[in-house]
């Protein structure tokens, strides 16, 4: 069984077709897989932040089954834990939103197991995910890849929390996520959970760039990580091109390589609208 933890609101629903697409096309073994999901409920916050909806989840289950009729998808609802220990916190403002510190209950959740690779939903897997989960993480709190403009900006071995390989188990033994939690309760950070996460590890396991890279796509990828990156031309900018941004995709970054993911997902994102949404009218 390979688990796998995603978090996020309503708005997560394509990152969680076109990565786990990604992930189900690119591997070859046959073994089933265990897709959790934190969400949350903090539309005090602002209108948008609702969780994601019984009609996603329910679609994107069909959706993985009918790559093996054992895979199966877990929504779990952190609202109640978010508001307890976070609500007005320092970082509540974080640098994307409130849901980039949910990953940071994962220890505080017993149906997830040991081990459990954290996906943000802005990547996509161009290799075979077993070469990542698969890694042996016995002896770490967890395994990541640099941030590709930190390790530059800030200090070389700097993480990007994008990709995480979590040992749960030594997790907590070690307390790691109840650190990063007090962290984010008392302190202003930049990064906010990942500067938190950064702080309060104990050992961790540096991978190669090509478990999520941030920047370019080789042919040894593993990971393409559609996070905002820097362009230099037509004049230096920044802009946050995501996957199932597919004509930017194909016009910014010239890739084919994802095609029949990203046709597979235009299809099936097309068939939610007519048949569920639709119906709801």
């Amino acid at each position: 069984m390979v688990n796998i933890l995603f978090c996020g609101n309503d708005k997560v629903f394509d990152g969680l077709l076109t990565s786990t697409l990604s992930i189900l096309k690119r591997t070859s073994s046959k073994e089933p897989f265990t897709i959790y999901v934190f969400t949350m409920d903090v539309s005090h916050i602002k209108d948008t932040y609702v969780p994601i909806t019984e009609e996603q989840i329910s679609f994107f289950e069909q959706v993985i089954k009918q790559y093996n009729s054992e895979n199966r998808v877990i929504k779990l609802d952190v609202t109640d834990m978010y508001l307890s220990e976070f609500s007005n916190c320092p970082n509540e403002d974080a640098y994307c939103s409130p849901y980039t510190l949910i990953r940071l209950f994962a220890d505080n959740v017993e149906e997830l197991p040991d081990k459990i690779l954290y996906l943000d939903a802005d990547i996509m897997f161009s290799r075979d995910i077993h070469l990542l989960y698969d890694i042996d993480v016995s002896d770490y709190e967890y395994a990541a890849a640099r941030d590709h403009y930190g390790k530059y900006l800030i200090q070389p071995n700097y993480i990007n929390a994008g990709v995480l390989l979590f040992n749960l188990k030594r997790m907590r033994e070690t307390k790691i996520l109840e650190k990063a939690r007090e962290l984010i309760k008392t302190k202003k950070l930049v990064f906010a959970d990942q500067s938190a996460l950064i702080r309060s590890t104990t050992k961790k396991k540096m991978l190669p760039q090509r478990f999520n890279d941030q920047k370019f796509l080789h042919k040894h990828t593993v990971v393409r990580h559609f996070s905002k990156r820097l362009f230099w031309l037509p004049y230096p900018h920044t802009d946050n091109i995501k996957q199932w941004h597919v004509s930017k995709v194909h016009k910014v970054f010239r890739y084919y390589q994802f095609d029949d993911i990203l046709y597979e997902y235009i299809y099936l994102k097309e068939k939610f609208n007519r048949e569920v949404l639709n119906n709801d009218k």
